[in-house]
């Protein structure tokens, strides 16, 4: 009954084709062909590793997906949560309170628009794509001022999850709060944050305000070599966020010896942090969403199993430094 993996990402968009092309040419997904459903939504289906995305747009500007997008830009409309038995966990999510908005495909209403839809796990599959990218390793999710704890507690009773991690950040003036839920598997785990509306506005604030209200702002993928993949990725164009050299200069003394050479990770901009199980190192590609509004991170566990303190700040700072040139 309960949830085990992500088992695909229904993302809107305004054209399937064109951003099918750019994940594969630059991230090193494998594209199947595209399926055209009665209802005139065409969905390409992407795959890399584990991680599967399921492209979808609609020519009828009347079309439901068209509308999602009308509101929110190309985004992130429904998370598929594979589970042994989805109609006993719409039946669970539904007791605690979830809005059924569709019973036949087992879809509830999960942030905002982006929707939450129970599916049976995936049988095995070969691994597809270039191999740059393995599984989908996190979900980050912003919610309105005052709607953390009620996520938290959403994701708890519906869904099964437990709370493994939470942070006040501050940024500047601006601050925020996060909390990173889990499920019971470990193999799905949401990163939700809330702004302070009591510092000044930030960058949260702009993601709600220019979103359209709660939604993904961005999916991580997991790598096995996270300089090879970057290396990679950004020879093919994807610009990734810069972090001060300061930073950098600082991780001897934050660590001691990093798996990764330091002056490896200074080339590369990737953010390094540990937590009691091992190190991480992750990156942030820079947003090419008109709105700004979403973008993917590129992640290597080397031990570590949850997230360490710093690098979530110093991800915020780093789109702050975005937002302030791109203003």
């Amino acid at each position: 009954m309960s949830v085990q993996t992500i088992s695909h990402v229904e993302f809107h968009c305004d054209d399937a084709d064109k951003y099918a092309a750019g994940l594969c040419a630059d991230y090193g997904f494998t594209a199947e062909a595209p399926v055209t459903a009665p209802d005139g939504t065409r969905t390409i289906a992407l795959g890399q590793g584990t991680i599967r995305l399921h492209l979808a747009d609609a020519a009828d500007p009347g079309h439901p997906v068209s509308s999602f997008v009308a509101r929110h830009g190309d985004a992130v409309a429904a998370l598929a949560l594979g589970c042994e038995d989805p109609g006993a966990a719409l039946d669970r999510a539904e007791r605690h309170g979830a809005r059924v908005i569709d019973r036949a495909g087992a879809l509830i209403a999960g942030f905002g628009d982006t929707a939450l839809r129970f599916v049976p796990l995936r049988t095995a599959d070969p691994d597809t794509g270039e191999g740059l990218l393995d599984t989908l390793d996190h979900v980050a999710v912003c919610v309105p001022a005052g709607q953390l704890a009620e996520a938290v507690k959403f994701c708890e009773a519906a869904l099964g999850f437990h709370r493994i991690f939470g942070e006040y950040i501050e940024v500047g003036e601006q601050a925020m709060d996060s909390s990173v839920v889990q499920s019971a598997s470990g193999e799905v785990t949401f990163t939700l944050i809330e702004p302070d509306t009591a510092r000044r506005p930030g960058q949260i604030d702009e993601f709600l305000s220019s979103h359209g209200g709660a939604g993904v702002q961005h999916l991580a993928f997991s790598t096995r070599d996270i300089a090879t993949a970057v290396r990679t990725i950004r020879a093919r164009g994807v610009e990734f966020l810069t972090t001060p050299g300061a930073y950098f200069d600082a991780l001897a003394e934050r660590f001691g010896e990093t798996a990764i050479p330091v002056e490896t990770l200074r080339d590369l901009h990737v953010l390094v942090d540990q937590d009691h199980g091992g190190q991480l190192f992750q990156i942030f590609a820079r947003s090419t969403h008109p709105r700004r509004t979403y973008f993917l991170e590129v992640i290597e566990r080397q031990g570590a199993g949850t997230f360490g303190t710093a690098n979530i700040k110093a991800l915020y700072e780093a789109v702050e430094r975005q937002s302030t040139t791109a203003r």
